[in-house]
């Protein structure tokens, strides 16, 4: 009984892993088709949505099974609601990556991103990407350390969105009021993507700490 327990704790687990590798791939992807106006690759992105769609409720189903059955406590309560949450911002990072897309298919067969902004958009998307394949990793190995660290590299992502405003405001941007709108949208979807990411990394530093990254301590305690 007990081991049957543990193990849908652990597809619980499995199941977030697999939801983060799926977005960071559809970020990818969406990426690919947005700069390349390939119309083809973002449809593929907007219909993989669902799997991610499925995932969560797949998901909601055994987290609220085991709740329901096993009554958990402590830790293993801890892991059923955070597993809930970070779901959430798995589900809600497919939801970008397909916007993306959606943005591909909107202004096909023109693109979206002026070229002067291409390797800015391209460096966010590789980012969003990684940062994504990180968050992976650190839920499926709890690594505390990890998960902070990501936080820290999520500061070149809000780096590189005030680089698109800057563009954007420059006196000399030249593509327009729709075309401004496009980038400031795209922006906004990989910065967003990124938070995501963090927030899946802050939620496993809560589940195997039982404290919330903001209340660790900055520096850690000397050795003896």
């Amino acid at each position: 009984m007990r081991q049957a327990y543990h193990e849908e704790l652990d597809a619980i687990s499995d199941g977030l892993v697999e939801m983060a590798n799926l977005v960071g791939s559809a970020i990818g992807l969406a990426t690919t088709a947005l700069l390349d106006g390939d119309l083809q690759l973002a449809e593929s992105v907007i219909s993989a949505d669902g799997t991610v769609d499925d995932l969560q409720r797949d998901l909601e189903n055994r987290a609220v099974s085991v709740l329901a059955r096993q009554q958990p406590v402590a830790t293993d309560l801890r892991i059923v609601v955070t597993s809930l949450r970070m779901s959430a911002d798995l589900e809600r990072s497919g939801d970008l990556a397909r916007h993306v897309a959606e943005l591909v298919r909107m202004r096909y067969p023109q693109r979206a991103v002026p070229r002067d902004l291409r390797r800015t958009v391209l460096e966010m998307g590789q980012l969003a990407q990684r940062l994504m394949a990180q968050a992976a990793e650190v839920i499926l190995t709890q690594d505390v350390k990890a998960a902070l660290q990501l936080e820290q590299d999520d500061d070149r992502m809000d780096e590189l969105h005030r680089m698109v405003f800057q563009h954007l405001m420059d006196e000399r941007w030249s593509h327009g009021v729709e075309t401004a709108v496009d980038v400031t949208l795209v922006g906004r979807y990989y910065e967003r993507f990124a938070d995501h990411a963090v927030s899946v990394a802050r939620r496993v530093v809560y589940l195997v700490t039982g404290e919330h990254a903001d209340d660790l301590p900055t520096d850690p305690p000397p050795t003896t």
